[in-house]
Protein backbone atom coordinates (compact mmCIF):
# COMPACT_ATOMS: atom_id res chain seq x y z
CA UNK A 1 0.00 0.00 0.00
CA UNK A 2 1.17 3.50 -0.80
CA UNK A 3 0.96 6.00 2.10
CA UNK A 4 1.49 9.75 1.76
CA UNK A 5 2.52 11.71 4.88
CA UNK A 6 2.30 15.50 5.12
CA UNK A 7 4.42 17.41 7.61
CA UNK A 8 7.25 14.85 7.37
CA UNK A 9 9.85 17.14 8.95
CA UNK A 10 7.73 17.88 12.02
CA UNK A 11 7.95 16.37 15.49
CA UNK A 12 5.20 13.83 14.83
CA UNK A 13 5.65 13.42 11.08
CA UNK A 14 9.36 12.62 11.20
CA UNK A 15 8.90 9.81 13.73
CA UNK A 16 5.86 8.51 11.84
CA UNK A 17 7.98 8.25 8.67
CA UNK A 18 10.53 6.10 10.49
CA UNK A 19 7.89 3.70 11.79
CA UNK A 20 6.04 3.42 8.47
CA UNK A 21 9.30 2.95 6.55
CA UNK A 22 10.13 -0.09 8.71
CA UNK A 23 7.09 -1.90 7.25
CA UNK A 24 8.21 -3.54 4.00
CA UNK A 25 4.60 -3.88 2.84
CA UNK A 26 4.27 -0.10 2.56
CA UNK A 27 5.53 2.42 0.03
CA UNK A 28 5.92 5.68 1.95
CA UNK A 29 5.87 9.14 0.37
CA UNK A 30 6.91 12.27 2.26
CA UNK A 31 5.06 15.35 0.96
CA UNK A 32 7.22 18.33 1.94
CA UNK A 33 7.80 21.93 0.93
CA UNK A 34 11.54 21.38 0.47
CA UNK A 35 14.27 18.77 0.79
CA UNK A 36 16.12 20.02 3.86
CA UNK A 37 15.30 17.34 6.44
CA UNK A 38 16.48 13.84 7.31
CA UNK A 39 14.33 10.89 6.32
CA UNK A 40 14.68 7.11 5.97
CA UNK A 41 16.31 5.99 2.73
CA UNK A 42 13.25 3.96 1.78
CA UNK A 43 10.97 7.01 1.88
CA UNK A 44 10.22 8.72 -1.44
CA UNK A 45 10.25 12.52 -1.27
CA UNK A 46 7.82 14.81 -3.07
CA UNK A 47 8.73 18.50 -2.74
CA UNK A 48 6.82 21.70 -3.46
CA UNK A 49 3.85 20.58 -1.37
CA UNK A 50 2.13 23.60 0.18
CA UNK A 51 -1.02 23.65 2.27
CA UNK A 52 -3.01 26.21 0.32
CA UNK A 53 -6.30 26.52 -1.51
CA UNK A 54 -4.51 26.47 -4.88
CA UNK A 55 -2.11 23.55 -4.46
CA UNK A 56 -2.30 20.86 -7.15
CA UNK A 57 -1.94 17.59 -5.26
CA UNK A 58 -2.91 15.32 -8.16
CA UNK A 59 0.67 14.38 -9.22
CA UNK A 60 1.52 13.42 -5.64
CA UNK A 61 -1.58 11.28 -5.05
CA UNK A 62 -1.24 8.80 -7.90
CA UNK A 63 -1.70 5.31 -6.50
CA UNK A 64 -1.93 6.51 -2.89
CA UNK A 65 -4.23 4.46 -0.66
CA UNK A 66 -3.88 6.38 2.62
CA UNK A 67 -3.04 10.00 3.43
CA UNK A 68 -1.82 10.84 6.94
CA UNK A 69 -2.12 14.59 7.37
CA UNK A 70 0.12 15.86 10.18
CA UNK A 71 1.04 19.22 8.62
CA UNK A 72 -0.57 22.37 10.02
CA UNK A 73 -0.06 25.95 11.01
CA UNK A 74 0.59 25.21 14.65
CA UNK A 75 -0.55 26.99 17.78
CA UNK A 76 2.01 29.53 19.00
CA UNK A 77 2.08 31.84 21.98
CA UNK A 78 1.82 35.56 21.15
CA UNK A 79 0.81 35.10 17.51
CA UNK A 80 1.88 38.14 15.47
CA UNK A 81 -0.43 37.60 12.46
CA UNK A 82 -2.67 40.59 11.72
CA UNK A 83 -5.69 38.26 11.77
CA UNK A 84 -4.69 34.97 13.43
CA UNK A 85 -7.96 33.21 12.58
CA UNK A 86 -7.61 34.01 8.87
CA UNK A 87 -3.99 32.82 8.96
CA UNK A 88 -4.95 29.54 10.62
CA UNK A 89 -7.91 29.02 8.28
CA UNK A 90 -5.79 29.54 5.16
CA UNK A 91 -3.59 26.57 6.08
CA UNK A 92 -5.52 24.36 8.49
CA UNK A 93 -8.92 24.62 6.81
CA UNK A 94 -8.48 25.68 3.17
CA UNK A 95 -5.22 23.78 2.68
CA UNK A 96 -6.48 20.66 4.42
CA UNK A 97 -9.77 20.52 2.54
CA UNK A 98 -8.02 21.14 -0.79
CA UNK A 99 -5.81 18.10 -0.10
CA UNK A 100 -8.78 15.99 1.02
CA UNK A 101 -10.93 16.88 -2.01
CA UNK A 102 -8.13 15.93 -4.39
CA UNK A 103 -7.34 12.81 -2.38
CA UNK A 104 -10.95 11.67 -2.74
CA UNK A 105 -10.86 12.41 -6.49
CA UNK A 106 -7.63 10.38 -6.80
CA UNK A 107 -9.26 7.35 -5.20
CA UNK A 108 -7.54 7.57 -1.80
CA UNK A 109 -9.24 5.07 0.50
CA UNK A 110 -8.58 6.69 3.88
CA UNK A 111 -7.57 10.14 5.17
CA UNK A 112 -6.12 10.26 8.70
CA UNK A 113 -6.24 13.78 10.14
CA UNK A 114 -4.18 14.84 13.16
CA UNK A 115 -6.38 17.40 14.85
CA UNK A 116 -6.08 18.73 18.43
CA UNK A 117 -7.70 18.52 21.85
CA UNK A 118 -8.18 22.27 21.45
CA UNK A 119 -11.25 21.44 19.37
CA UNK A 120 -12.82 20.39 22.67
CA UNK A 121 -11.61 23.41 24.62
CA UNK A 122 -8.84 24.65 26.88
CA UNK A 123 -9.45 22.77 30.10
CA UNK A 124 -11.58 20.44 32.19
CA UNK A 125 -12.19 20.08 35.89
CA UNK A 126 -9.98 17.71 37.82
CA UNK A 127 -12.70 15.05 37.77
CA UNK A 128 -14.09 15.46 34.24
CA UNK A 129 -12.61 14.61 30.85
CA UNK A 130 -13.06 15.49 27.19
CA UNK A 131 -14.43 12.77 24.96
CA UNK A 132 -14.74 12.77 21.15
CA UNK A 133 -18.53 12.87 21.36
CA UNK A 134 -18.77 16.12 23.34
CA UNK A 135 -19.80 19.26 21.44
CA UNK A 136 -16.72 21.20 20.25
CA UNK A 137 -15.91 24.35 22.21
CA UNK A 138 -12.63 25.79 20.89
CA UNK A 139 -11.51 29.05 22.47
CA UNK A 140 -8.65 30.18 20.24
CA UNK A 141 -8.10 30.59 16.48
CA UNK A 142 -6.03 27.42 16.22
CA UNK A 143 -8.74 25.33 17.87
CA UNK A 144 -11.42 26.95 15.71
CA UNK A 145 -9.46 26.16 12.54
CA UNK A 146 -9.06 22.51 13.54
CA UNK A 147 -12.77 22.25 14.33
CA UNK A 148 -13.69 23.72 10.93
CA UNK A 149 -11.27 21.35 9.19
CA UNK A 150 -12.87 18.38 10.97
CA UNK A 151 -16.34 19.50 9.88
CA UNK A 152 -15.20 19.92 6.27
CA UNK A 153 -13.54 16.50 6.24
CA UNK A 154 -16.69 14.82 7.53
CA UNK A 155 -18.69 16.46 4.74
CA UNK A 156 -16.18 15.26 2.14
CA UNK A 157 -16.31 11.74 3.58
CA UNK A 158 -20.09 11.68 3.43
CA UNK A 159 -20.17 13.04 -0.12
CA UNK A 160 -17.35 11.01 -1.67
CA UNK A 161 -17.11 7.81 0.35
CA UNK A 162 -13.46 8.40 1.31
CA UNK A 163 -12.96 7.25 4.89
CA UNK A 164 -11.83 9.93 7.34
CA UNK A 165 -10.22 9.26 10.73
CA UNK A 166 -9.71 12.13 13.17
CA UNK A 167 -7.23 11.95 16.07
CA UNK A 168 -7.16 14.67 18.76
CA UNK A 169 -3.87 14.53 20.70
CA UNK A 170 -3.16 16.27 23.97
CA UNK A 171 0.33 17.67 24.67
CA UNK A 172 2.84 15.45 22.83
CA UNK A 173 6.27 14.86 24.37
CA UNK A 174 9.21 12.65 23.55
CA UNK A 175 12.83 12.78 22.35
CA UNK A 176 13.41 16.14 20.67
CA UNK A 177 10.38 17.86 22.22
CA UNK A 178 10.47 21.67 22.15
CA UNK A 179 8.55 24.59 23.68
CA UNK A 180 7.37 24.51 27.31
CA UNK A 181 8.24 20.85 27.89
CA UNK A 182 11.85 21.53 26.89
CA UNK A 183 11.96 24.59 29.16
CA UNK A 184 10.71 22.43 32.02
CA UNK A 185 13.58 19.97 31.49
CA UNK A 186 16.08 22.82 31.27
CA UNK A 187 14.84 24.26 34.58
CA UNK A 188 15.07 20.89 36.30
CA UNK A 189 18.49 20.14 34.82
CA UNK A 190 19.85 23.45 36.15
CA UNK A 191 18.33 22.90 39.57
CA UNK A 192 16.15 26.00 39.36
CA UNK A 193 13.62 26.19 42.23
CA UNK A 194 10.11 26.02 40.75
CA UNK A 195 6.93 27.31 42.45
CA UNK A 196 4.77 24.29 41.60
CA UNK A 197 5.03 22.11 44.68
CA UNK A 198 1.36 22.48 45.62
CA UNK A 199 -0.29 22.17 42.21
CA UNK A 200 -2.89 19.40 42.42
CA UNK A 201 -4.36 19.61 38.92
CA UNK A 202 -4.79 16.66 36.55
CA UNK A 203 -3.54 16.65 32.97
CA UNK A 204 -3.34 14.10 30.17
CA UNK A 205 -0.18 13.80 28.07
CA UNK A 206 0.76 11.55 25.19
CA UNK A 207 4.20 10.18 24.39
CA UNK A 208 5.29 10.53 20.78
CA UNK A 209 5.66 6.74 20.48
CA UNK A 210 2.11 6.20 21.70
CA UNK A 211 0.64 8.77 19.32
CA UNK A 212 2.53 7.33 16.34
CA UNK A 213 1.44 3.82 17.29
CA UNK A 214 -2.21 4.92 17.22
CA UNK A 215 -1.78 6.77 13.92
CA UNK A 216 -0.34 3.65 12.28
CA UNK A 217 -3.22 1.58 13.64
CA UNK A 218 -5.72 4.11 12.28
CA UNK A 219 -4.30 3.76 8.76
CA UNK A 220 -5.59 0.19 8.59
CA UNK A 221 -8.06 -0.77 11.35
CA UNK A 222 -11.54 -1.25 9.85
CA UNK A 223 -13.25 0.13 12.96
CA UNK A 224 -11.39 3.44 12.65
CA UNK A 225 -13.30 4.50 9.54
CA UNK A 226 -15.16 7.80 9.99
CA UNK A 227 -14.43 7.97 13.71
CA UNK A 228 -12.89 10.56 16.03
CA UNK A 229 -10.47 9.46 18.75
CA UNK A 230 -8.85 11.02 21.79
CA UNK A 231 -5.33 9.84 22.61
CA UNK A 232 -3.19 9.96 25.74
CA UNK A 233 -0.82 7.81 27.79
CA UNK A 234 -3.80 6.66 29.85
CA UNK A 235 -2.27 8.10 33.02
CA UNK A 236 -3.17 11.62 34.17
CA UNK A 237 -1.00 13.49 36.63
CA UNK A 238 -0.50 16.87 38.25
CA UNK A 239 2.15 19.38 37.24
CA UNK A 240 3.89 18.69 40.56
CA UNK A 241 3.93 14.95 39.89
CA UNK A 242 5.13 15.44 36.31
CA UNK A 243 8.03 17.61 37.47
CA UNK A 244 9.03 15.05 40.07
CA UNK A 245 8.88 12.19 37.57
CA UNK A 246 10.90 14.15 35.02
CA UNK A 247 13.48 15.09 37.65
CA UNK A 248 13.84 11.39 38.47
CA UNK A 249 14.30 10.63 34.76
CA UNK A 250 17.02 13.29 34.60
CA UNK A 251 18.64 12.04 37.83
CA UNK A 252 18.19 15.51 39.29
CA UNK A 253 16.46 16.75 42.45
CA UNK A 254 13.07 18.40 42.01
CA UNK A 255 13.31 21.72 43.86
CA UNK A 256 9.60 22.50 44.11
CA UNK A 257 8.35 25.37 46.26
CA UNK A 258 4.78 24.85 47.55
CA UNK A 259 3.06 28.07 46.47
CA UNK A 260 -0.76 28.01 46.13
CA UNK A 261 -2.26 27.92 42.65
CA UNK A 262 -4.20 31.18 43.17
CA UNK A 263 -0.92 33.00 43.86
CA UNK A 264 0.57 31.71 40.60
CA UNK A 265 -2.55 32.69 38.64
CA UNK A 266 -2.39 36.25 40.01
CA UNK A 267 1.31 36.54 39.27
CA UNK A 268 0.83 35.20 35.73
CA UNK A 269 -1.94 37.70 35.08
CA UNK A 270 0.30 40.57 36.21
CA UNK A 271 3.05 39.63 33.74
CA UNK A 272 0.67 38.72 30.89
CA UNK A 273 1.23 34.95 31.04
CA UNK A 274 -2.32 33.79 31.77
CA UNK A 275 -2.18 31.07 29.08
CA UNK A 276 0.98 29.59 30.57
CA UNK A 277 -0.56 29.67 34.03
CA UNK A 278 -3.56 27.71 32.76
CA UNK A 279 -1.31 25.06 31.23
CA UNK A 280 0.73 24.66 34.40
CA UNK A 281 -2.02 24.96 37.02
CA UNK A 282 -5.27 24.02 35.26
CA UNK A 283 -6.61 20.56 34.49
CA UNK A 284 -7.11 19.04 31.04
CA UNK A 285 -8.04 15.38 30.87
CA UNK A 286 -9.21 13.21 27.98
CA UNK A 287 -11.18 9.98 27.99
CA UNK A 288 -9.60 7.34 25.73
CA UNK A 289 -12.13 4.59 26.48
CA UNK A 290 -13.54 4.76 22.93
CA UNK A 291 -10.03 4.43 21.49
CA UNK A 292 -9.39 1.41 23.68
CA UNK A 293 -12.71 -0.35 23.07
CA UNK A 294 -13.28 0.32 19.37
CA UNK A 295 -9.69 -0.29 18.25
CA UNK A 296 -8.45 -2.59 21.00
CA UNK A 297 -5.63 -0.07 21.49
CA UNK A 298 -3.61 0.48 24.63
CA UNK A 299 -0.60 2.80 24.94
CA UNK A 300 2.40 0.54 24.28
CA UNK A 301 4.88 2.77 26.15
CA UNK A 302 4.51 3.67 29.82
CA UNK A 303 4.76 7.27 30.96
CA UNK A 304 7.90 6.52 33.00
CA UNK A 305 9.63 4.86 30.04
CA UNK A 306 8.69 7.70 27.70
CA UNK A 307 9.94 10.33 30.18
CA UNK A 308 13.23 8.46 30.55
CA UNK A 309 13.70 8.29 26.77
CA UNK A 310 12.93 12.01 26.54
CA UNK A 311 15.40 12.82 29.32
CA UNK A 312 18.18 10.68 27.82
CA UNK A 313 17.79 12.39 24.43
CA UNK A 314 17.84 15.81 26.10
CA UNK A 315 21.03 15.04 28.02
CA UNK A 316 22.78 13.47 25.02
CA UNK A 317 21.88 16.42 22.77
CA UNK A 318 23.50 18.80 25.27
CA UNK A 319 26.81 16.95 24.90
CA UNK A 320 27.01 17.45 21.14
Amino acid sequence: MRVLVTGPSGFVGSRLLQVLASDNSLEVIAAARRESFDRPVAVRLQTGCELSSSMDWAPHLVGVGVVVHTAARVHVMNDTAADPLDAFRAVNVDGTLRLAEQAASAGVHRFVFISSVKVNGEGTTKNSAYSPDLAPAPLDPYGVSKMEAEAGLKEIAQRTGMEVVIIRPVLVYGPGVKANFLKMMQWLDKGVPLPFGSIQNSRSLVALENLVDLIVLCTKHPNAANQTFMVSDGEDLSTSALLRKMATALNKPARLIPLPAWFLHVGARVVGKTDLSQRLCGSLRVDISKTRSLLGWNPPVSLETALKETAVHFQESRKR
